[in-house]
């Protein structure tokens, strides 16, 4: 199921690439997008502590929010990210897919709904293993409100927005 859009928002592309997204603007998406994933990576860290790569790939992934990572080698990680995921239990992997997300957002802005989707289903998953189905819906919006609680300001409007638009191609997790 593709979790970007058909149509782009040209508030999530940046000004260079004919949108109206700032550069600032886009680093805080990023940073949004990491601290959702790194929020549940201890699920992926827990079942693979001889897996450093997703840890490894958020350092990427700060390192272009700092300007100091080309935004192709930012693509790139979030391919070993992914990998690490591969073939992993369901909260492990979604854990893993979300930090590839997060890094992808130095690509393709709109990937930060990614991110923040891929956890919360990395901690409904969980959730479910330890309390059952029951465990699902709360975990859902106890994962959702977290990321919301962590949007800065100046962005909070155009996640939200964004979130509306794209919950129903990203699993329905951010559903009022």
């Amino acid at each position: 199921m593709p979790i970007l859009p058909k149509e782009r928002d040209p508030r999530l592309v940046t000004i260079r690439r004919g949108g109206t997204l700032s550069d600032d603007d886009h680093r805080r998406l990023a940073e949004w997008a990491i601290a959702c994933s790194e929020h549940v990576l201890p699920l992926f860290e827990r079942a693979r502590p001889d897996d450093p790569r997703p840890r490894e790939v958020l350092e990427v992934a700060r390192g272009w929010v700092r300007g100091e990572v080309p935004m192709r080698e930012a693509h790139h990680a979030a391919f070993h990210a992914n990998a690490a995921g591969r073939d992993q239990p369901a909260p492990v992997k979604f854990a893993a897919l979300a930090v590839g997300q997060a890094v992808a957002v130095a690509h393709v802005a709109e990937h930060e709904l990614g991110a923040a989707a891929y956890a919360i289903r990395a901690a409904v998953a969980a959730a479910v293993e330890q309390g059952g189905a029951d465990a699902a819906e709360p975990a859902r919006l106890a994962e959702r409100d977290w990321q919301r609680a962590q949007l800065p300001p100046e962005i909070r409007e155009l996640v939200l927005e964004d979130q509306l638009r794209r919950s129903p191609i990203c699993w329905h997790v951010f559903d009022d």
